[in-house]
């Protein structure tokens, strides 16, 4: 079998695959979709002791209730269960979803809406369809189709992307420029050591901290910018600027927010111009 061959066989295979996971999702047949997806509140959070790993998120406990039969239940994050909790302050809703009947087989989620179609791997399937069109249009017509299929999707996703992260970020510093800053301290410092596969380690750490709103809600989470030195941070107080209408937005550096934006925003211009610079040397090449 040729290249021609293995490369009809790679869009069948992935093509039928696609074609199955659609038509489940249609019939509401996917496992994402049969998932009960309910809303839970935090009851009790728990301050990581420091030196801990972050892999854990904040401890906390959390109760729900099972709309088919109006049994509530109160558990913890213990163990792998789902998203990790980064943010957390008593009374804040979080997403539960579980198999039916299986309530015990919860898993945490910041939002119950993603995924639950199920369409994350179909696709992916397509994705990797539209890969082998572009490598059969390369072999047959040349290497300009390669910058043509990569050149211009690139440009669309990312051309589509910046105006939407041009206005959330935007929208997230007037948030935290709009109200008075508070008083904080950083209650832990979370650290984790990696090795790669040459052998060297490398340690990350990741402070946590603490901090009343205004409104009086008790509010802990992981703060992992805007903090100098943070293997040192242990025990500091700060100052937090948070988002009136939800402290999970929130920094100890506005001047770092602005950082970002500028540094997202070259980013973005920089990807885009790399998308169109593939397009027209491959029109051109052609």
């Amino acid at each position: 079998m040729g290249l021609h061959g293995y490369l009809a066989l790679w869009r069948g295979v992935f093509g039928t695959l696609a074609l199955l996971a659609y038509g489940r999702s249609l019939a509401g047949k996917t496992r994402a979709q049969r998932m009960i997806r309910v809303m839970g509140r935090i009851e009790r959070v728990r301050e990581p002791r420091h030196g801990t790993s972050q892999k854990d998120g904040i401890p906390v406990v959390v109760s729900f209730r099972d709309p088919s039969t109006g049994q509530e239940f109160t558990v913890t994050n213990d163990g792998e269960r789902g998203e990790k909790v980064t943010t957390a302050w008593p009374g804040r809703e979080i997403g539960v979803c579980y198999p039916p009947g299986s309530p015990h087989a919860f898993r945490f989620t910041g939002d119950l809406q993603d995924g639950r179609y199920g369409l994350g791997w179909p696709n992916f399937a397509v994705f990797l369809i539209y890969v082998g069109l572009v490598v059969v249009a390369t072999v047959d017509w040349g290497w300009p189709w390669a910058l043509l299929g990569f050149g211009g999707p690139w440009t669309l996703l990312i051309a589509y992307y910046l105006p939407q992260n041009a206005r959330h970020t935007s929208r997230r510093i007037d948030r935290l420029t709009s109200a008075v800053p508070v008083q904080g301290r950083v209650v832990a410092v979370l650290e984790d050591v990696s090795t790669d596969e040459d052998g060297h380690t490398s340690t990350s750490h990741t402070p946590v901290v603490a901090f009343t709103t205004r409104e009086g809600t008790a509010v802990t989470a992981y703060c992992d910018s805007g903090l100098r030195n943070p293997a040192d941070a242990y025990d500091r107080d700060i100052t937090i600027h948070h988002a009136p209408d939800d402290p999970a937005v929130f920094t100890p550096d506005l001047a770092d927010e602005h950082r970002s934006r500028r540094l997202d925003l070259t980013f973005s211009v920089v990807a885009v111009l790399i998308g169109v610079a593939a397009v027209v040397v491959g029109a051109v090449a052609l």
